[in-house]
Order: C-alpha cells, then sequence, then structure tokens
C-alpha cells in the first residue's frame, strides 16, 4: 500500500513516541514471560474444547507461530454441522491467562462463548487465535514502514488468506463463505485486522475491531475507509474505552466517522461503543465481548 508523506510537527512527535511505547511493552512483556518461567507459571485458564496447532510455518514471514482453536459445545457429538469462523489476533490474550503477554489478563473469549451458546443468545461459532511473535508484532500488524519498524501487514494478509484459513478450513467443518468468517483483533491487532479485512471483503464479512491503533502513519487506515469506492457487505464491530490514551480514543473517532460517511449505519451494520472509563488491557476488552458476539454472530443467523 502506498503511504503519502507524514505531516511533521506534534502528532508526528506523539506518533513515534507511541511507537516507542509499543515497542517498550512488547520488550516488558518478553521480560515478564522470562520472569514466570523462572518463578512459577500461572495456571492456565483454558475452558471449553481447545486445539493447540504449535509452529505454524508460512512461506510469507518468517517467525512460525502457534494456532489456538476453540470448538463450541456439541462440535465433537454432531459429525455433520459445520460452524462460521472468528480469526482472532494474539491468539496468546484471547483464551489463557497463562499465555498472555498482559501478566495475568485474559479476554475471556472461550468462557464468554460456552456461555452465550449454552443460553442460546449466539451462534455457536469457532474461534481461532493467532499467536502474535513478540517484537516482531510491530511489523507484521502495520500496513507501512515508521521509524524503521512496520509494514509487514500485506503479507501477514497473504499468510491469513492463502495458508492460516485453508488449513482451518481442512481440518475443522466450518462454514467457509465471508458471511460466516470473521477477522478481528485488538490495538495494533485492530488495525491490521481493520486494514485486512477491508483489503478482503470477500473472504472477511464480519470485523471485531478493539481499541485500534488508528493513529498510525497519520490515520492512514481512516484514509484508506474514505478511499473506498462504495461501502462492503460487511459488518463490524468497533470499540474503543474513554479512559485509553488519547490517541486511540481520537482516532477510534475518527474511524467510526469515516465509516458512517461510506455509508455504514450505526446498529444495523456497525455497532460501535465507547466503553465509559474502560482502560487498554484485555480485561477490559473481555467486558465487551458479549456484545462483540452477539452483534456479530447472533443467533438464528
Amino acid at each position: 500500500m502506498t503511504r503519502r508523506p507524514r505531516a511533521c510537527g506534534r502528532i508526528g512527535f506523539l506518533m513515534l513516541s507511541i511507537c516507542v511505547l509499543l515497542l517498550a511493552l512488547e520488550s516488558n512483556s518478553a521480560k515478564l514471560t522470562t520472569n514466570q518461567e523462572v518463578k512459577a507459571q500461572l495456571p492456565h485458564t483454558l475452558t471449553g474444547n481447545i486445539h493447540l496447532h504449535q509452529d505454524f510455518h508460512s512461506r510469507f514471514l518468517p517467525r512460525d507461530r502457534n494456532v489456538i482453536v476453540y470448538l463450541p459445545p456439541g462440535y465433537e457429538k454432531d459429525s455433520t454441522t459445520r460452524y462460521p469462523v472468528l480469526y482472532m489476533q494474539d491468539g496468546q490474550n484471547i483464551f489463557d491467562a497463562a499465555t498472555s503477554f498482559f501478566y495475568g489478563m485474559e479476554r475471556h473469549m472461550d468462557e464468554r462463548a460456552e456461555a452465550l451458546i449454552a443460553q442460546g443468545a449466539i451462534h455457536p461459532l469457532i474461534i481461532v487465535g493467532i499467536y502474535s511473535t513478540g517484537l516482531d508484532r510491530i511489523n507484521e500488524y502495520t500496513p507501512t514502514k515508521l521509524s524503521g519498524k512496520g509494514g509487514q501487514a500485506d503479507l501477514y494478509g497473504m499468510m491469513l488468506v492463502e495458508e492460516i484459513k485453508p488449513f482451518i478450513d481442512a481440518r475443522y467443518r466450518t462454514l467457509s463463505s465471508s458471511s460466516n468468517t470473521g477477522l478481528g483483533g485488538s490495538s495494533l491487532g485492530g488495525l491490521l485486522s481493520i486494514y485486512l479485512g477491508l483489503k478482503y471483503p470477500n473472504i472477511f464479512g464480519r470485523l471485531a475491531i478493539s481499541s485500534p491503533a488508528c493513529y498510525w502513519d497519520d490515520e492512514l487506515i481512516v484514509r484508506y475507509v474514505h478511499s473506498l469506492h462504495a461501502k462492503t457487505h460487511q459488518r463490524i464491530w468497533l470499540t474503543v474505552g474513554t479512559g485509553e490514551p488519547e490517541l486511540f480514543l481520537l482516532s477510534t473517532r475518527s474511524l467510526h466517522e469515516a465509516l458512517i460517511s461510506r455509508g455504514w449505519k450505526d446498529g444495523i451494520n456497525l455497532g460501535y461503543m465507547e466503553a465509559a472509563g474502560a482502560e487498554h488491557d484485555p480485561e477490559a476488552w473481555s467486558r465487551r465481548v458479549d456484545r462483540l458476539l452477539a452483534f456479530l454472530f447472533p443467533p438464528g443467523r
């Protein structure tokens, strides 16, 4: 993707500061993981029927990664039913506090899916978590390069579309059409998911975007939305917390406004929520998982 020249001044400085902050957080996460191994491993918090595929190899990106799969209740008993699929970034954070790079925090997507399916509040689905790769995360999750970092989102998209999705479709009973396939993530994972989702609308028909790093490259993703020739058929969940850093909050609002300007409608094909006081971490995002799943995968769909 061709990027426009970056504006100078205060915004550019703030963006550079955020890049440094994200790298520091990733570095600290690696140190926390090491400390956990030295002291005591946190107990696993997995719920339901979970399958882990270790060291998935891609020809597009150099780092191998784990892929973790949640299967809905009844999957093993009924060998004919097929299910929609939600692909989530930062897969180590979505089910298990023991693997999360936010120490002891997770998004509880397994527990919430189990409960909501049992209640009949959502359509049963498969959730696939794609692990991120430490310090390479900022490279893989961003569409353009800034200060020597980033710019591999298109390669990540090729891995996702040409390798991971076919791998999942071949091994599990999926409904593989775009209307039954979702893509989601938070922070840089949210930026990646809205970018790739809009790039591949015929593959991903449902997008789950939490606290996206829309400020990246002077709100590149907002310009990208404005450049769309027409609204896609996609259903989008978009949320941010008012207690998050201002750049996340304001740039997410800009994304929301851009989507509205291209034809998405709040409450119809766009679910937008600003969570009062919510901060930028998995526990905050976990408190909105019910709404995310209910909006994208309602019962009887």
